[in-house]
């Protein structure tokens, strides 16, 4: 049986991350680690704005069951996370709208608010190669980046934002940080 604590805080910061289109109304993903054997994550077929327990699903990050066959489709991500990072405690993945508008022209996101510059200073945009093939390769290259770079946010090009985080409060903060900063960046170039 799921925590109803847990369910409770993922569902309400669900619908707040969709408010702020982190989410979309099916896209996107969040989990939080339960044991060192499984995790909660949403279903495949989750909507955002009004999650309850049966968008939900508890996952073995050893053993694929039935229940991988209702998740989401960025379960097999989060499991690898989970398994080779320890300090990831709560994970998310989504498609803010000013983070990945910026990433099809830029390398770099490189801050110029307060903010964004004193949290991230800037962050590496990773070209994802080939869409075709980017989800039979998506796990292990999004570990691996995230492991030997000491990162807990991959901005990904044309794809979307990956951050972890051992306090569900700092992963929000980040999010926010991040999605608004790109939001600065934006309007700035529309003045010049």
């Amino acid at each position: 049986m799921m925590d109803k604590a847990t369910l409770k805080l993922l569902s309400d910061l669900s619908l707040t991350m969709f408010r702020k289109n982190f989410f979309g109304i099916y896209h996107g993903a969040i989990s939080a680690k339960v044991d060192h054997n499984s995790f909660i994550v949403n279903t495949a077929d989750a909507i955002f704005d009004e999650m309850c327990e049966k968008y939900f699903c508890q996952l073995s990050m050893h053993k694929k069951d039935y229940r991988w066959n209702i998740a989401s489709i960025e379960s097999s991500i989060f499991a690898s996370i989970y398994n080779h990072i320890h300090e990831a405690k709560y994970i998310a993945f989504g498609v803010p709208i000013y983070t990945t508008a910026y990433t099809f022209d830029h390398e770099v996101i490189e801050f110029s608010d307060y903010f964004g510059k004193t949290t991230f200073g800037e962050v590496p945009v990773i070209d994802p190669g080939k869409f075709s093939t980017w989800y039979d390769r998506n796990s292990l290259e999004i570990t691996k980046y995230l492991k030997e770079t000491n990162s807990n946010v991959m901005v990904i090009k044309g794809i979307g934002t990956y951050v972890y985080e051992r306090d569900i409060n700092e992963l929000v903060k980040k999010v926010a940080i991040l999605e608004n900063s790109c939001r600065l960046l934006s309007l700035r170039s529309s003045f010049q």
